[in-house]
């Protein structure tokens, strides 16, 4: 009867995010129907025509969609790739700190921007980078002619990884620590009488020991190769930078909220959810055979 009486409270911790999750993410899921309808909001979804796959099949003879569809997973991949080497990187250097004042000072310092808002961080980038920003300022001490950043589409998305990277590399680093902390120090001993030098150490100790979590990160980033940042963007992109800045999500809430294409945008939306909930299974099952890593 104690026991029982003590999973209750188990039970009763659950219901708040279960009741969140019913309202905010599963009863919201009837509206894909919209997907397949030609949606007018004044009939609402019971009302409206069904037209089955039209909306689809418009979606693919869009030449936006090829080009939304590829902004997409080029950034997304780049922010996988960059929040994969970056806090690695950084926290074997600062594995090798000995100095444990420093190396907290600098472990608090950069884990802040993890906190700040896309909204903040894309006013402070969008002053930075301005055409009388210190970036310009520089370049101007070096003799090289101002550039319009966010007027040049090809920089954009590098300027969009090269943020990200630098807002998360900080939370990131974190887990690299944490897995450094499971390497028995009696390796790094033993590798000193055998003479390896600093480098030697890190590339024969640390890394082999840090391999089984590099590739489970890897693995589970698989799941967001469709989603390359909506907040972000969104705060940062304008018309000039369509052309390498639009993803799917960005383009969705225009075209769904803005341009009243309420059937288009639905259509894109699922399309995408359904990729990722394969590409989520996918990395899950990858996860388990390359680095015995399950959730059930």
């Amino acid at each position: 009867m104690r026991n029982r009486s003590f999973i209750k409270h188990y039970y009763i911790m659950l219901l708040p995010g279960m009741v969140w999750l019913l309202f905010i993410s599963i009863i919201p899921m009837f509206g894909i129907a919209i997907a397949f309808q030609d949606f007018n909001p004044g009939q609402g979804i019971w009302k409206s025509t069904w037209i089955g796959l039209e909306n689809f099949e418009y979606m693919f003879s869009l030449n936006d969609t090829k080009t939304i569809f590829f902004n997409t997973v080029y950034i997304a991949v780049m922010k996988i790739a960059g929040n994969l080497i970056v806090p690695l990187i950084f926290a074997i250097m600062l594995n090798e700190l000995r100095l444990m004042v420093v190396k907290r000072w600098v472990q608090t310092i950069v884990y802040l921007p993890h906190f700040l808002s896309w909204v903040i961080l894309s006013g402070i980038l969008l002053d930075v980078f301005s055409y009388t920003g210190p970036v310009n300022g520089l370049l101007n001490l070096l003799g090289i002619e101002p550039v319009l950043f966010f007027a040049r589409a090809d920089l954009f998305p590098f300027i969009v990884v090269g943020s990200d990277v630098w807002k998360e590399f900080g939370f990131n680093t974190i887990i690299y620590l944490a897995a450094l902390t499971g390497i028995s120090p009696s390796l790094y001993e033993a590798a000193s009488i055998d003479g390896a030098t600093r480098m030697r150490r890190i590339w024969h100790v640390t890394l082999p020991g840090l391999r089984t979590t590099i590739v489970l990160l890897a693995v589970l980033s698989l799941g967001n190769v469709l989603n390359a940042g909506f907040d972000q963007i969104f705060n940062l992109y304008n018309p000039l930078l369509y052309s390498t800045g639009d993803i799917i999500d960005t383009w969705v809430y225009r075209e769904g909220l803005l341009n009243m294409q309420y059937g288009l945008a639905t259509a894109v939306g699922l399309l995408k959810s359904v990729v990722s909930f394969v590409l989520i299974i996918v990395s899950y099952l990858l996860a388990s055979k390359f680095a015995n890593y399950r959730i059930f």
